[in-house]
């Protein structure tokens, strides 16, 4: 819908032209998905913005070949920083790139940056209007989802409790009851009235928090969680039960602040951060893969740094940025082929709508199953939108799509290249790193539990962290298994160690929440 009614109000005003620059407005749309409506409203409010400043800058930045290329540079380097650093969400970076290169394309428009920007901005509203729809017919709904999926998550991990997959439940519960404080706390942009839905939405994860610490302390005894613990969860996550009935919570209590903006940024800078890693990695990557373009003769040079971009952004494993280069090679290839028949047809109109519209739509249902056949579509959406306003001949359509395969092909290639070359430096400490960490952050939880001390902000904050730490911990440990040679060596030889420490940090965890929960407990 963000893209189809931007091309029909273009159409419909003579200028089909700049309803398709404004359709770059639509991948605010991707933006915001499960966080609360508020929060999601200023969140993509942001990014309508900067997405049309991105492309404003590479319209500007447009008329030179070297400029066009530093700047699609900076805006990744700044792009990764901001959004990894403040946890902006998927699709992250790499769309505000992909905008700032679509930038230097539209400017063959001949309109002003500032002009361009708006359309931008225009189609940037369409989106954000329509994502916010749904707060009319359910305003508490993402809240309301995330306690459900950490309530079924807690379930899963009591009825895995004494089996080999005890240990994965575990973690996708503390992950998800994680998402879902992180939603109820820190998404929340203003405070909620007394007895409203967000309150006992409040209620009801504490509940669920308690019965998780208390299957724990179960597990951790080599003892059976109590009987029909995981189907209370579940009630408790629909809120069919009052959270009373399990530990009542004390509301006025202030909750653990989320660290101001400033502090992210700067931590996300700090050495050993793996913002900055990446930052590093996509700083290199994407002004080389642009420079090989440009030296190759290619005249769509912001295709491969956007590719090298969407290679290296992340900041996955190396399993996992391989994976990626290869899915979305293959996919842009495969792509051509259903650009070239859209070509061919060329839909206008009401036409070109519905076939942007069914673009985008097999985008969403597949970015997330099926990358290979994602980047199929989004090839094809992005050559559409390239060519929708012009009769191309058969000469020109070919050198279009040649010059996408061979921009991909040079993207991925320089992505993975120095993916290879920086990252087994770079990560050669993270494990140990992240070890230290939470060794660092069990021993402020331990010195508050020795106190028997686990309501004051300090202990809650500190149970927080420790939660925190332990998630780090144990992404440094799947990259480092995932990783190169030496950083597979490190994975194995530090297991029992990470090990130990997960499972001493969920011990602390839940003797604090014990502690926490006592005078409460029904």
């Amino acid at each position: 819908m963000s893209s189809a009614i931007p091309v029909l109000v273009g159409g419909a005003a003579g200028n089909p032209g700049a309803g398709l620059i404004a359709t770059l407005g639509a991948f605010t749309s991707r933006y915001g998905i499960g966080r609360p409506y508020l929060s999601r409203g200023l969140q993509l409010a942001v990014v309508a913005a900067a997405l049309a400043g991105a492309v404003a800058l590479g319209a500007w930045a447009s008329a030179i070949a070297w400029l066009g290329v530093l700047t699609v540079s900076a805006v990744a380097v700044t792009a990764v920083w901001l959004c990894n650093a403040l946890a902006v969400g998927p699709p992250g970076a790499y769309v505000f790139v992909v905008a700032c290169a679509a930038g230097i394309g539209v400017s063959a428009s001949h309109l002003l940056p500032w002009q361009i920007a708006l359309l931008v901005l225009a189609g940037g509203a369409v989106a954000w209007t329509l994502q916010m729809l749904g707060a009319t017919t359910g305003f508490r709904r993402p809240e309301r989802a995330a306690v459900t999926t950490a309530a079924t998550a807690v379930a899963g991990f009591i009825e895995a409790i004494g089996t080999s997959a005890q240990d994965d439940a575990r973690r996708r519960a503390a992950v998800a009851l994680h998402a879902a404080w992180k939603t109820l706390v820190h998404q929340q942009p203003v405070a909620a009235p007394p007895r409203s839905v967000l309150h006992r939405l409040h209620a009801a994860n504490h509940a669920v928090h308690v019965v998780f610490a208390d299957a724990m302390a179960a597990a951790a005894a080599g003892v059976p969680p109590e009987p029909g613990s995981a189907e209370l969860v579940r009630r408790l996550g629909a809120l069919d039960v009052a959270p009373e009935s399990v530990a009542a919570r004390d509301a006025d209590r202030l909750p653990p602040t989320r660290p101001p903006t400033s502090s992210l940024l700067r931590q996300a800078l700090l050495p050993g951060s793996h913002t900055r890693r990446v930052m590093v990695r996509v700083a290199i990557g994407v002004p080389l893969a642009g420079a090989a373009a440009v030296a190759l003769g290619v005249d769509r040079a912001y295709w491969a740094m956007a590719t090298a971009v969407l290679v290296l952004h992340q900041g996955t494993h190396l399993s996992g940025t391989l994976r990626r280069g290869a899915e979305r090679l293959l996919g842009t290839w495969i792509g051509l082929g259903l650009a070239a028949v859209i070509i061919v047809v060329h839909p206008r109109g009401v036409l070109l709508a519905l076939v942007l519209a069914l673009l985008q739509f097999a985008i969403e249902m597949l970015v997330t199953r099926n990358y290979t056949l994602a980047s199929m579509f989004i090839t094809a959406t992005a050559l559409t939108i390239a060519s929708g306003t012009r009769d191309l001949s058969a000469a020109e359509a070919g050198h279009l799509l040649l010059a996408r395969g061979v921009d991909t092909l040079i993207g991925c290639a320089v992505g993975l290249a120095v993916y290879l070359l920086l990252a087994d430096r770079q990560e050669a400490d993270r494990l140990v790193d992240a070890l230290a960490r939470t060794h660092s952050a069990a021993d402020a939880a331990a010195d508050h539990l020795d106190r028997r001390e686990a309501t004051s902000l300090a202990a809650r904050t500190a149970r927080r962290d420790l939660q925190r730490a332990t998630l780090d911990l144990l992404d440094a440990y799947e990259a480092a298994r995932h990783g190169q040679r030496d950083q597979r060596a490190s994975a194995a030889q530090l297991l029992p160690e990470v090990m130990a420490a997960e499972q001493r940090s969920y011990r602390t965890i839940a003797a604090l929440w014990a502690v926490d929960a006592a005078p409460r407990r029904r």
